[in-house]
C-alpha cells in the first residue's frame, strides 16, 4: 500500500499526541510512517510500550532523540515530512538544523505559533532560540487560515484550547457582528491535554469526581488566542475529570450599531457561522449544544451560537477532541495542505460511540 507513499518521521512518538498521529497515519493512503523517536523509550518496540499500536507497527523500534542529538537522528534525512511532538521549548532547538534536511516541518508545540518573539519571554518564561524562524511559519489552523498552508515548509500547529476558541469566535469577529474587546473564553479539557508522564494533579483520585480551573490569567494560550482573533481575550482553562475532549464557553458584547440598525439575534450568529463552515468537511454547525462526547476520536469541532436578549452577551460554544483536531489530527489535516494533498485524506469524521 505505501509503496509510493511519501515518508514521515515523528519526533517525540510517545507522548498522547505522538501515539494519536502514529494511530492516524496507520490508516493514511499517502503517508507512511518511515522513523519514529523518544528517547526514554529508545530501542523499545512501539507496540509495546503502546499495545493498541502493535497491529499497525509491529515491528517498529523508537530511535533516540535527546541531548546528544538534538537535531534528530540521521534515518529523519531525505523525508518529505518531519512531524515534532515535543514539549515547548525544544522543537525551536531542532527545527533549524533541520530545515534543510526534510521537506515540510509540522510542530504541534507552541515554538513556532506567535509572531512577536516578545512574547515568549512573557508567556513561556524564556526568549525563543530561532526568533529568525517565526516569520517563516505558517500557523496551522486551516479552516481559518488555509491560503498560507499550500507549499508551506514549515507549519506550528495550533494550540487545542485556542483551536476551539477560535472556531467559534472568528466568524463572529471576522463578520464585525462581536466586540474585539473583553472576550472571555472558559474551557474545560480532558486530562490527555495534560500529557502521558504521571504527576499527582493527573492521579485518578485527583481527577475523578473534581473540575478545577487552573492557569488564572496567565494561561499560555491567551496570546494565541488573541493572534488568532485579533482581539482582547480573558482566557480561564479547566480541568474536567474526562480523558478527551474540549468544550469551550465563549461570551462576548455584540458590536456597536448604527442607530436604527435592528438588533443582533441569534439568527444572525448562526448565519455566519453557517456562512464560516457550511463548506468544511470537519466543523458541525449545529443548533444543539455541542458535546464533547460526539466529537471523539474525530477531526471534527461542533459549534454553535446564541443571542441572549436578556442580558446583550452573544454567547458561542466549540465542542473538540483535543487529541485529534487539538493537536495530531489537525497536524495531519496541516500537513496534508502543506504536501496538495486533499485535506481529508486519512482523517476520520466520525467520532466514537458511545
Amino acid at each position: 500500500m505505501y509503496t509510493d507513499a511519501m515518508k514521515a518521521g515523528i519526533i517525540g512518538g510517545s507522548g498522547y499526541t505522538g501515539v494519536e498521529l502514529l494511530r492516524l497515519l496507520a490508516g493514511h493512503p499517502d503517508i507512511e510512517v518511515a522513523t519514529v523517536t523518544a528517547h526514554a523509550r529508545a530501542g523499545q518496540l512501539v507496540g509495546e510500550y503502546t499495545p493498541s499500536l502493535a497491529a499497525a507497527y509491529p515491528g517498529m523500534v523508537y530511535e533516540a532523540a535527546g541531548p546528544d542529538s538534538l537535531d534528530g537522528p540521521d534515518s529523519l534525512d531525505g523525508l518529505d515530512l518531519v512531524f515534532c511532538a515535543l514539549p515547548h521549548g525544544e522543537s525551536q532547538r531542532i527545527v533549524p538544523a533541520l530545515r534543510d534536511r526534510v521537506g515540510v516541518i509540522v510542530d504541534l508545540a507552541a515554538d513556532f505559533r506567535l509572531r512577536d518573539p516578545g512574547l515568549y519571554p512573557t508567556w513561556y518564561g524564556e526568549a525563543h532560540e530561532a526568533p529568525d524562524l517565526l516569520d517563516q511559519a505558517v500557523y496551522g489552523l486551516p479552516e481559518l487560515f488555509r491560503p498560507l498552508l499550500a507549499g508551506a515548509t514549515l507549519v506550528a500547529s495550533a494550540g487545542c484550547y485556542p483551536t476551539a476558541a477560535g472556531l467559534a469566535l472568528a466568524p463572529l469577529v471576522r463578520a464585525g457582528l462581536i466586540e474585539p474587546g473583553g472576550i472571555i473564553v472558559d474551557a474545560a479539557s480532558g486530562t490527555s491535554g495534560a500529557g502521558r508522564a504521571a504527576t499527582d494533579s493527573l492521579h485518578f483520585g485527583t481527577v475523578d469526581e473534581n473540575f478545577v480551573a487552573y492557569g488564572l490569567l496567565t494561561h499560555r494560550h491567551t496570546p494565541e488566542m488573541q493572534q488568532i482573533l485579533g482581539a482582547e481575550v480573558l482566557f480561564t482553562p479547566h480541568l474536567a475529570p474526562m480523558v478527551r475532549g474540549i468544550l469551550a464557553t465563549c461570551y462576548a458584547r455584540p458590536a456597536a450599531r448604527a442607530a436604527g440598525a435592528r438588533t443582533l439575534s441569534t439568527a444572525d450568529v448562526m448565519d455566519a457561522l453557517h456562512d464560516a463552515y457550511d463548506h468544511e468537511p470537519f466543523v458541525v454547525v449545529t443548533d444543539a449544544p455541542p458535546s464533547t462526547k460526539a466529537t471523539s476520536g474525530s477531526n471534527c469541532a461542533h459549534v454553535t451560537a446564541r443571542v441572549d436578549g436578556r442580558t446583550g452577551w452573544v454567547l458561542a460554544l466549540c465542542a473538540l477532541d483535543n487529541l485529534v483536531k487539538g493537536a495530531a489530527g489537525q497536524a495531519v489535516q496541516c500537513a496534508n495542505a502543506a504536501l496538495g494533498l486533499p485535506e481529508t485524506t486519512g482523517l476520520p469524521t466520525a467520532g466514537l460511540y458511545p
